[in-house]
């Protein structure tokens, strides 16, 4: 991480997609920030909001300026919250094709996901922010879209979140609960 930090709010993450979606939702809610793509150490615990407050304090211990991230997981019931904070690790090793061979004799598809937005003022003050959407697991792959978006179906609908399309995956998605609720405290607190 040798790069020049800028004194702005900063968004640390390697993916591009979530890069993305975040960016609309907090540019609809006024809240600009610069983006940063960088890989860090994350502890290994059975707590998003236990990780993503870890990672914020770490991450702003070295760069030394306002902060913030977000860790998410998907948790199906009938596998006991599997993957969950081990999402990413397994949508890398197994995919969406492994969660759904593991759910292929499964009636119960209940599931949710899990959002949780940690800012890091400095190394002692982080506010964590969640949103959390219950739904079901699909029987394939439905749709294109990153991450588990082709298997999540939110309640209250029939389509994954990958065939909903970005605009309409907002209006009910857990990153846009977490994210709505740090730029509302933002707007005030930040």
């Amino acid at each position: 991480m040798n790069q020049k930090i800028p004194s702005t709010l900063l968004f640390v993450t390697s993916n591009p997609n979530k890069e993305l979606e975040v960016r609309k939702i907090l540019n609809k809610n006024g809240v600009s920030f610069q983006h940063m793509d960088a890989n860090y150490q994350e502890i290994q615990s059975s707590s998003l909001k236990t990780i993503a407050a870890e990672s914020a304090r770490c991450l702003y211990e070295q760069l030394k300026n306002p902060l913030f991230l977000e860790d998410s997981g998907l948790f199906i019931e009938q596998l006991g919250g599997f993957p969950g904070p081990y999402s990413s690790y397994v949508y890398k090793t197994i995919g969406n094709s492994g969660v759904l061979k593991l759910m292929s004799n499964i009636g119960n598809r209940t599931s949710r996901f899990e959002s949780v937005v940690a800012y890091a003022e400095n190394h002692k003050n982080i506010h964590l922010f969640s949103g959390i959407v219950s739904g079901r697991i699909a029987d394939k792959k439905r749709g294109k879209g990153w991450g588990f978006d082709p298997i999540f179906i939110p309640g209250n609908c029939d389509e994954t979140y990958a065939e909903m399309g970005i605009e309409s995956k907002q209006r009910v998605s857990h990153r846009y609960i977490a994210f709505t609720k740090f730029s509302d405290w933002f707007k005030t607190n930040g």
